[in-house]
C-alpha cells in the first residue's frame, strides 16, 4: 500500500482560492477556513471596502498574501475585471467557492406574497443567485482549463433549494427585527444552483475540474427566539446551525480529500431533509 498522509489530503498549502460573497456572514468563515488550511484567498464581495478590510485581517491572522476584490457577480464586465486582477496577483486559481447570493434593496418587495411578487424583483434576485453563479463559474472554469491543472469548484445552494420551506414556522418570526418568509424566487434560484453543479460536473470532468454543491441548513444570524424555536423543532438535532459548522464540508470539497467526488450535494442541515 502506498504511503498516504490522510491528514495531508486536507492541506491546501500553495492553493489559490476565490470566494465570492466572501465578506458575508458565512463567507467570512469560509475564507478563514481556507486561509487557516494553507490557501491564499481572494475575498470577493460587492462591498469592496469590507472585502479589502477582511482580507487584511486574514493576512494578519494567518499570514500569506490574501486580497480583497470588489465585484458585482451579476455584471459580466465586473466579473471579467475581478478575474483579471486575481490572476495577475495570484498567477492561477485552484479553488472557486461560488458563494455570493443576492440581497434586495426593497425588503417589502423581496418578502411580498407570491401572488403579488413582481417580475422585476424576481429578476433582481435571479441575476445574482443564478446568473452570477453562471458568470463566475464560466470565467473561472475557462481559467482552470487554460491552466491545465484541474481544480475544485464549490457552489453554495440552500436547504430550500432541496425542499420547500415549512411556511408555518414564520408565524411570529422575525430577522433583525423584521417579519420574514422564504420567497419562491429564493427556492427556485437555489434549486437551479444544484442543477448547474450537476451539469458542470459532467461537462468538465475530463478537464480534471470537480464541481460540487454545499447546501447549508438554517444558520443562526439574528433571528428572533420564536423563529429559532419553531425552526429547531423541525430539526432532528433540535437546533439551528452555527456558521462555523459549514466550513468542514467546504474544506473537504476544496481539498484532495474529495479527489474522487464530483456532482454531489453535501447537505449540512442537522438532519432536516431526512424527515
Amino acid at each position: 500500500m502506498n504511503q498516504i498522509s490522510y491528514r495531508g489530503l486536507f492541506d491546501l498549502s500553495g492553493k489559490k482560492a476565490v470566494v465570492t460573497g466572501g465578506a458575508g456572514i458565512l463567507g467570512r468563515h469560509f475564507c478563514a477556513g481556507l486561509a487557516e488550511s494553507g490557501a491564499t484567498v481572494a475575498v470577493v464581495d460587492v462591498q469592496e471596502s469590507e472585502a479589502l478590510e477582511f482580507a487584511k485581517s486574514l493576512t494578519d491572522r494567518y499570514g500569506g498574501s490574501h486580497i480583497g476584490v470588489g465585484c458585482d457577480v451579476s455584471n459580466l464586465s465586473s466579473v471579467t475585471t475581478m478575474l483579471k486582477e486575481i490572476v495577475e496577483k495570484f498567477g492561477e486559481i485552484n479553488i472557486l467557492h461560488n458563494n455570493a447570493a443576492g440581497k434586495s434593496d426593497d425588503l417589502d418587495a423581496f418578502f411580498a406574497p407570491f401572488e403579488q411578487y413582481s417580475l422585476g424583483q424576481w429578476r433582481q434576485i435571479m441575476s445574482v443567485n443564478l446568473e452570477g453563479m453562471f458568470l463566475v463559474a464560466q470565467s473561472v472554469g475557462k481559467q482552470m482549463i487554460a491552466q491545465g491543472k484541474g481544480g475544485s469548484i464549490i457552489q453554495t445552494a440552500s436547504i430550500y433549494g432541496v425542499m420547500a420551506p415549512d411556511h408555518r414556522i414564520y408565524e411570529g418570526s422575525f430577522y433583525l427585527g423584521r417579519k420574514i418568509n422564504t420567497p419562491a424566487v429564493y427556492t427556485a434560484s437555489k434549486a437551479a444552483v444544484i442543477g448547474l453543479t450537476k451539469y458542470l460536473a459532467t461537462y468538465w470532468a475530463d478537464k480534471g475540474i470537480r464541481v460540487n454543491t454545499l447546501t447549508p441548513g438554517g444558520t443562526e444570524s439574528g433571528q428572533n427566539d420564536e423563529f429559532k424555536r419553531l425552526y429547531s423543532a423541525r430539526i432532528p438535532m433540535n437546533r439551528m446551525a452555527h456558521a462555523y459548522e459549514m466550513v468542514g464540508a467546504l474544506l473537504y470539497l476544496a481539498s484532495d480529500a474529495s479527489s474522487y467526488v464530483t456532482g454531489q450535494n453535501i447537505i449540512v442541515d442537522g438532519g432536516l431533509n431526512t424527515w
